[in-house]
């Protein structure tokens, strides 16, 4: 969809940028997908990825759990540790470039409040204080079981995986403490044993940088309702700080409801891009 015939919503939203003092960014799913990350929007969109799961009819929910690493731990970290190794070579968009340098501009900075597990703020040039990973994050490991709270960085893990069955050849990485198999330190279904230690500091952050910026405005990109904390989070900062939103998704782009806001049904790249034209 070409951004022209959104002019009117596009100045107004270089508008509100122009007018802050600080930009909370608050990303999903959508936030990569101009980078060449997949959408598993729907079961076919996440069959369409990963093919050999759709041959067996495993769904995201099902192969997203902690109970798929003790069940079919090749076939779970075939599906992890391929994403580890897509999120390690990608490059992020333009668009997390234009943000960067908006908002080193304002006096305030930016905060990132992201449901992505991908690293891609920080692959981008952001500082890793002004992230808050609320699903956690694929780079970092916890044990399995667990056998402690211990986190620690991914670093060291090279999957080697078979596309063609999503299946990893070489061992899964270890818990350093017990010798367990380790897990990604990310928020699965029906996951009980996540470790949030490292999110939960991040989100102590946020909540202190927060009060520091005077005209806040959300830049809320490529986050949906199926899955509402991103939206929730944002939205909150709208009733209780007066931020006014700017939410871009092509699928899911309506502010019913908001104080102040402005709709952008466009894709990431394309309406950051936009935004940028005419802000010189």
């Amino acid at each position: 969809m070409s951004s022209s015939i959104h002019q009117p919503a596009i100045e107004r939203a270089a508008r509100l940028i122009d007018a802050a003092d600080c930009l909370v960014i608050t990303a999903g799913a959508g936030m990569g997908i101009d980078s060449g990350l997949p959408d598993f929007r729907g079961r076919h969109g996440f069959w369409r990825a990963y093919p050999a799961l759709g041959r067996q009819g495993i769904a995201f929910t099902s192969i997203a759990s902690p109970q798929a690493f003790r069940d079919t731990p090749l076939l779970a970290w075939g599906f992890y540790g391929h994403r580890l190794a897509l999120y390690r070579s990608t490059t992020p968009h333009a668009g997390f470039a234009l943000l960067r340098d908006w908002a080193r501009a304002l006096p305030a900075g930016c905060v990132i409040f992201t449901s992505n597990v991908d690293g891609q703020f920080q692959r981008a040039g952001f500082d890793e204080e002004v992230v808050t990973e609320c699903h956690g994050s694929l780079h970092f490991l916890q044990c399995l079981e667990p056998c402690c709270d211990a986190i620690w960085p991914a670093d060291e893990f090279i999957p080697d995986v078979d596309r063609e069955q999503c299946l990893l050849r070489n061992a899964p990485p270890a818990c350093p403490h017990c010798g367990g198999m380790a897990r990604p330190n990310v928020l699965m279904f029906g996951d009980a044993e996540w470790i949030e230690h490292r999110t939960a500091a991040q989100a102590r952050r946020l909540e202190r940088a927060l009060p520091r910026a005077a005209r806040p405005v959300v830049i809320e990109i490529g986050a949906g309702q199926a899955v509402p904390t991103v939206r929730r989070f944002g939205e909150r900062l709208a009733f209780t700080r007066r931020a006014p939103i700017i939410r871009i998704n092509p699928h899911e782009p309506d502010i019913h409801g908001l104080t102040v806001g402005v709709s952008l049904p466009l894709g990431a790249l394309e309406a950051l891009q936009a935004i940028a034209s005419l802000r010189g």
